[in-house]
């Protein structure tokens, strides 16, 4: 720059600042503003006491040096040391004593690293090294009197080999050298038929510090109303804190203007679901000088993370499309005859290897299923990437369109159970009637499952029903809606005066402070084996969502218990017992033991369909009553103390005192009659 140039462009704030750089972008003007002083060049003062710029112009013969102390003024003179650059412009930070960190190799290398790792001009360090410098080699007469030397004895020879050999080590030598920082290149600008898979994975690694080789990746431009360019990685396995600060922890994609990091973390570049995800993402669309907050507001912004979001998702979509059509593929190989020995063992190693979606379902299956609940506009795409257990997947987790396929033909609605665990779900009374009829049933073990479900409504149409809850509606015959009808009037006296027990017993009697309310007791369609179950309303929590709802630190009470919902008795009609209550109702309402065993039930088949018993004492004491009528025990008898019986050592003891005194007394005895006999002589 000349010293016009100088004063111009650095001699005041205004010049440099953000004021000229959005004028010139209202007015249409260039955007692309790397290597222009101005920009951002008072940033300088904030590590530095005073700048120096050293800057020689091709059209002035003289060299200047611009000097300021951020004192609001500025000086520009002559270089009294002559044209030292040639061409071309030198900045020089007189660091502060706080900011002498940028002094160190080290720093100043991550720092070019971090933010201008990908920009197309080099960046240089000057770096100090130690480089290995041989001895130098002797004169001509040096080596013309050691080859007189070898004329000498064999002795003197091996000891002077030694001392040249010594002398020709290698020295260190210290040196300073120009090392280039951006050596990286920014692979997504390149055409992706020309990136290779290792490319792909040391790129990966470079930026997201994993060890691993990612798990998938998708490479595009966008191009439209918008243009920029993008690379997205999913990794293999997800970090082991990701959940733990799932609300505060932002998208992990970097952001690039022109190859310039603006951010490594962006709050609105990716939704919370997907903040696992790793990549870069390079526009030149958006202005490079702007504050990160106002950047964060730009409608570009919002374009660029809705097709990111689209992008993510395709790529997640075609991992599980090409595992489900090869899973097809192998449920096709099954209908076949049997081939080979050798062709069933390749069949066998097939089906045990996982496919990609599999693992990363593995993974991230929580972020997925927090993504349905969260994002409204991507519910329905989120939705064909759930996987489910059922009761017909033997252990696997199937998709909601294999499930549908399964369907029977009357089916209306995709049935689903929440609980603890597999097992438990599986020996649930609810289930009974679907087994019988043979229909499958979801089952959400993970207590993110339910209010996925309960997000999404329906899928395809048709609705997601719990079978824990009281709506449920089956297919059924004119004939069993006859039976049904006259089960109903049949046992009216048992369910009313069922419901009348049950509610003075929770409002009144030994549960009122459990937290339970009834709505009525009521002949069950769903009940083959058991006696009776507990359901709850069709907006109440499931057993599964109460238990979660409790552990949460937080909890409300009051809203808990609301919620709650009320809960339904339903009663098996065929069931024996059921059948001895009813009888036992008509002859005597008021029957002690029929009274007990219908307040056994209902606690009991509270615990079973998996809900809590605030106060358990009420039913621990019944049992402990029945048990004891089943032995024979009177259960009201008083607790009398039990003698204890004498241990055994205690009663040899004992035994061997009283030989001990025994043998006394017959010495004595005899004494007695020896002294007579003493006298008499």
């Amino acid at each position: 720059m000349s010293k016009a140039d100088l004063i111009n462009n650095l001699g005041t704030v205004a010049k440099s600042g953000t004021t000229n750089f959005l004028e010139a972008m209202a007015e249409g003007g260039d955007a692309n503003l790397i290597g222009q002083f101005g920009v951002g060049f008072y940033s300088a003062f904030l590590v530095a006491d005073k700048v120096s710029v050293t800057s020689k112009c091709n059209d002035d013969p003289v060299q200047h040096v611009w000097e300021s102390s951020a004192d609001a003024s500025f000086t520009v003179m002559d270089d009294p040391r002559g044209n030292t650059l040639g061409r071309g412009s030198r900045v020089t930070l007189h660091l502060k004593e706080d900011a002498h960190d940028y002094l160190s190799e080290d720093k100043l290398k991550e720092s070019a690293k971090k933010y201008s790792q990908f920009i197309q001009f080099p960046i240089y360090v000057k770096v100090k090294k130690e480089v290995d410098v041989e001895a130098e080699e002797d004169d001509d007469d040096d080596d013309k009197e050691d080859e007189e030397e070898k004329k000498d004895d064999v002795e003197t020879k091996d000891e002077e080999e030694k001392e040249e050999e010594e002398e020709k080590k290698p020295k260190k030598k210290t040196v300073f050298e120009w090392e280039q920082v951006n050596t990286q290149k920014a692979i997504w600008l390149r055409a992706k038929e020309d990136v290779t898979e290792e490319e792909y994975n040391e790129f990966y690694k470079s930026i997201s510090k994993d060890y691993l080789d990612p798990l998938a990746y998708t490479h595009f431009n966008a191009e439209g109303e918008i243009e920029f360019k993008s690379i997205l990685f999913l990794p293999k396995k997800a970090p082991f804190d990701m959940m733990d600060n799932y609300w505060t922890k932002k998208s992990e994609v970097k952001l690039f203007v022109r190859r310039v990091l603006v951010a490594e973390k962006f709050d609105e570049l990716l939704p919370r679901y997907l903040n696992f995800v790793r990549g870069v993402v390079d526009s030149d669309d958006l202005p490079l000088n702007v504050s990160r907050e106002q950047l964060q507001q730009n409608k570009i912004m919002k374009v660029i993370s809705k097709k990111l979001v689209r992008k993510v998702l395709e790529l997640m979509k075609k991992l599980a499309k090409d595992e489900e059509s090869g899973g097809d593929d192998e449920e096709e190989e099954k209908d076949e005859e049997a081939k080979e020995d050798k062709d069933k063992e390749e069949k066998k190693e097939k089906k045990e290897e996982e496919g990609l979606w599999t693992k990363f379902w593995k993974e991230f299956n929580k972020n997925l299923k927090m993504g349905c609940y969260e994002d409204d506009s991507n519910r329905s795409k989120l939705s064909k990437l759930l996987r489910f257990y059922t009761t017909k997947s033997d252990g696997k987790e199937i998709s909601l369109d294999k499930y549908l396929d399964r369907m029977q033909e009357s089916q209306e609605s995709i049935y689903y159970m929440s609980g603890d665990s597999l097992e438990t779900m599986k020996k649930a009374p609810a289930l009974q009637i679907f087994e019988k009829k043979d229909l499958e049933v979801l089952m959400l073990p993970d207590h993110l499952d339910e209010p996925c479900l309960q997000k999404l409504a329906d899928y395809e149409g048709k609705k997601f029903v719990s079978i824990q809850k009281a709506d449920v509606k089956l297919d059924e015959t004119e004939e069993e809606k006859k039976r049904f009808a006259k089960l109903k009037d049949m046992y009216r006296p048992l369910t009313d005066w069922w419901k009348k027990k049950l509610t003075d017993l929770t409002e009144s009697g030994a549960m009122k402070d459990a937290g339970v309310k009834i709505e009525k007791v009521e002949l069950s369609k769903r009940l083959t084996n058991s006696p009776v179950v507990v359901v709850t309303s069709q907006f109440g929590y499931s057993a599964q969502q109460e238990k979660v709802m409790k552990s949460q630190a937080f909890q409300n009470k009051e809203q808990l218990s609301m919620m709650a919902g009320r809960k339904t008795l339903e009663i098996n009609p065929n069931h024996p017992v059921v059948v001895d209550l009813l009888a036992k109702v008509k002859a005597s309402e008021s029957d002690e033991a029929a009274g007990n065993t219908a307040e056994v039930l209902f606690q009991t088949a509270i615990i079973e369909s998996g809900y809590e018993i605030a106060d358990p004492s009420a039913l621990v004491n019944r049992v402990y009553r029945m048990m004891s009528k089943e032995l024979g025990v009177d259960p009201d008898a008083p607790l009398k103390e039990v003698e204890v019986p004498e241990d055994e050592e205690e009663a040899e003891e004992d035994d061997g005192k009283h030989d001990a005194s025994d043998d006394g007394e017959e010495e004595a005895e005899e004494e007695k009659k020896e002294k007579p006999e003493k006298d008499e002589m």
